[in-house]
């Protein structure tokens, strides 16, 4: 009889409500390419980590104080009195880095398979407003703990906006709220922080989501599934976003959790990286910290700006380095989409960028000194040539020939055992007298130096043939 009951509500509330065309739309009749690979984990990972980032801020912003004068100390008393209050500031601080490493990676993944490319020029766009949202975002949370670095660091990015001819002054006082750091920046930081900025972010990843399965999800080879259908109107090279990728994602998920949860319980501050250690101590107005720098998410950037000598030119080169990732799908005038189709020019282009990129990263976190400023200026150089040479050199590359429908590619999953068996070896005086059971075991193995040495050998062979 209860069972009815809960029947006919759920039936009355699907009949009001479109709960089951949304889910079906969206993921049981969602037909996603079927050769998707460990690149496109990062996309779940980073909506797990905004959950995360939403969750634990929520829980923090009950025993926090937006005042300049208790801020500080009422982070101590969520670290030391709060009920696992260490463990939910850890979860958020150590998230938003987290969160940075897997928007970077999943974008990384769009500029190798091309899914910028038509048609999903705007489901680009709506990423890229996302990132600039969540460095909004970063920044603002970055002021709340009150510490030396939260508030020398916010001192240092806006006077930036000082720099912009005739509306820099008046910029840079409307977002400080006063003409200094003060009670009044942490307040409206704070209210951007918790309320403005989330209901933006929502609301464009949302629309990026939307966009997405609008058009189709990109695949590794580049190949637009929904051109080959079947008598149903269902893709030949697709499956079910549900529950083929669901599955798939949760397992990605655990994995990550798995690593994420070591850095929380053993390494949150990661060496300063993380959590600068001036943050540990009180905002001193009158105390410059010897060496200001942003954190690490934002040290490419922050690079950028140093290499370049004008203040004005350095705010621009900065604000361009972001500017141009938009222009990207206007860019790349080549229309091949998978970088395993491309030519090796691009290749090796794409290399130069993200070694020029990390090493803009750390270049960030270092004093200015004239032999790294020298590096930085090679690697802002390189940064800027990847994009803005792109319509010349993606114009003329010799590609591939692009297959027609998906190519039958071998998964990690697939290759592991055989793999597993190349690289170990039975230990001889167990297999001959040991217990029958116990020779196949895990503990019966040792390495392989020749099947070592090979493994390492075809994937460096894969390397390199694949630059040229």
């Amino acid at each position: 009889m209860k069972i009815n009951r809960f029947a006919e509500v759920g039936n009355w509330v699907l009949e009001r409500f479109p709960l089951a065309k949304v889910w079906e739309e969206h993921m049981t009749h969602y037909y996603a390419p079927k050769n998707f690979n460990i690149w496109y984990f990062f996309g779940s990972l980073a909506l797990l980590m905004l959950a995360n980032q939403l969750v634990t801020g929520i829980l923090l912003t009950m025993n926090y104080k937006p005042d300049a004068k208790l801020a500080f100390d009422s982070v101590e008393y969520i670290m030391r009195d709060v009920h696992w209050g260490w463990l939910i500031r850890y979860m958020h601080s150590t998230g938003a880095s987290a969160f940075f490493i897997v928007v970077y990676l999943h974008m990384f993944r769009g500029l190798m398979y091309g899914s910028f490319k038509q048609p999903r020029e705007l489901i680009w766009i709506f990423g890229m407003l996302i990132f600039v949202c969540l460095m909004a975002e970063a920044f603002m949370g970055y002021l709340l703990p009150w510490g030396q670095m939260s508030y020398w660091g916010a001192q240092v990015i806006i006077s930036l906006f000082s720099a912009i001819p005739v509306i820099g002054d008046d910029l840079s006082l409307w977002v400080r709220g006063d003409y200094v750091v003060s009670d009044a920046t942490l307040n409206r930081f704070f209210a951007f922080h918790v309320i403005s900025v989330p209901l933006v972010l929502i609301l464009l990843v949302f629309m990026h989501l939307v966009a997405l399965h609008e058009v189709g999800s990109n695949n590794p080879d580049g190949v637009e599934i929904k051109k080959y259908k079947n008598e149903m109107g269902i893709p030949l090279d697709g499956i079910p976003f549900h529950p083929y990728f669901t599955v798939k994602d949760i397992f990605g998920a655990s994995v990550f959790l798995l690593f994420f949860a070591t850095v929380i319980f053993y390494m949150p501050e990661m060496n300063g990286y993380f959590l600068e250690h001036a943050n540990f101590i009180p905002a001193d107005p009158m105390k410059t910290p010897e060496h200001i720098a942003p954190v690490w998410y934002f040290t490419p950037f922050y690079a950028i700006l140093r290499a370049i000598p004008d203040k004005f030119a350095g705010v621009v080169g900065m604000g361009g380095a972001i500017v141009v990732l938009f222009l990207l799908p206007w860019l790349d005038r080549n229309p091949v989409k998978s970088i395993r189709y491309r030519s090796g020019f691009y290749k090796k282009a794409l290399l130069l960028f993200v070694i020029s990129f990390i090493g803009l990263g750390y270049l960030g976190t270092q004093p200015a000194t004239p032999t790294l400023t020298m590096f930085a200026r090679i690697f802002t150089a390189i940064y800027f040539g990847f994009f803005l040479l792109m319509p010349l050199y993606t114009r003329w590359e010799k590609t591939k020939p692009v297959p027609k429908r998906l190519t039958p590619h071998h998964s990690l999953e697939e290759d592991l055992p055989a793999l597993f068996e190349e690289l170990t070896l039975l230990k001889h005086s167990d297999s001959e007298n040991g217990d029958p059971a116990f020779r196949g075991s895990f503990f019966n193995l040792r390495p392989n130096p020749d099947g070592i040495i090979k493994v390492l050998g075809r994937f460096a062979k894969k390397i390199v043939e694949s630059l040229d």
